[in-house]
């Protein structure tokens, strides 16, 4: 099996090959858009590892949620070499990876969705996948569902609202800060879904955004202090 990964809901974007279990991952160069590094970095990758997008067996991508821009490069650059090569794609959603990158069997996964808020989810680990409870929330972090003492939290969001990490902390909460979706995650977890046959044709591939606002209005920021 034969699984290319794109990954860019945040600043750190990357891609990675999986074949037959053994990963290979490349960051995108910081300073950079992904729109202007990704593809080349994907070229790169195969490559290096003399292979063809047609030899290829599907695309996984993060489909959010994360930056809006980003995610947009991610399922755009995965539509068009899907079709390109008739390869499905396979969606992973970013807050799946970073739950799977902790190695816990527990996880809530809190990503800084920006404008005061924070995209999280909950995970329990079943085999070698992660499985969603309840529901994907975009919420304050002061409105952070906490889960049992016995779930890890990982992700940016502990670093960019202190208080949510204290909180979390005091309540006993082994606390991973420096978790980000990582494409190495998104081509392990994408195997398991090609695997159980979960891919899609590319034109139903669209980023999983969650909220539908991308900064607030002059009036919403004059209203908590801010400038306009």
């Amino acid at each position: 099996m034969q699984i290319l990964a794109l990954e860019t809901s945040t600043e750190s974007g990357s891609c990675a090959l999986w074949h037959d279990g053994a990963v290979i991952e490349r960051i995108c160069p910081p300073g950079r858009s992904h729109s202007e590094t990704l593809l080349p970095l994907v070229r790169e990758l195969l490559a290096e590892s003399g292979m063809a997008i047609g030899q290829l067996d599907a695309i996984a991508f993060d489909t959010g949620p994360g930056a809006f821009t980003g995610l947009r490069v991610a399922c755009g650059a995965a539509q068009g070499l899907a079709v390109a090569a008739d390869l499905p794609l396979l969606p992973v959603v970013s807050l799946e990876a970073m739950a799977a990158a902790t190695g816990a069997a527990r996880v809530l996964s809190l990503l800084d969705a920006r404008m005061g808020e924070v995209y999280s989810a909950s995970y329990q680990r079943q085999g070698d996948a992660m499985v969603l409870q309840g529901e994907i929330r975009v919420t304050a972090p002061d409105n952070v569902d906490l889960p049992s003492a016995d779930w890890l939290a990982c992700g940016n969001a502990l670093t960019a609202y202190p208080a949510l990490a204290e909180r979390l902390g005091t309540a006993g909460r082994v606390l991973m800060p420096a978790i980000l979706p990582e494409a190495t995650w998104l081509a392990r977890l994408g195997a398991l879904k090609f695997a159980a046959g979960e891919g899609i044709d590319p034109a139903l591939a669209a980023p999983l955004y969650i909220r539908d606002k991308v900064a607030k209005t002059i009036s919403e920021r004059l209203s908590e202090g801010g400038r306009a």
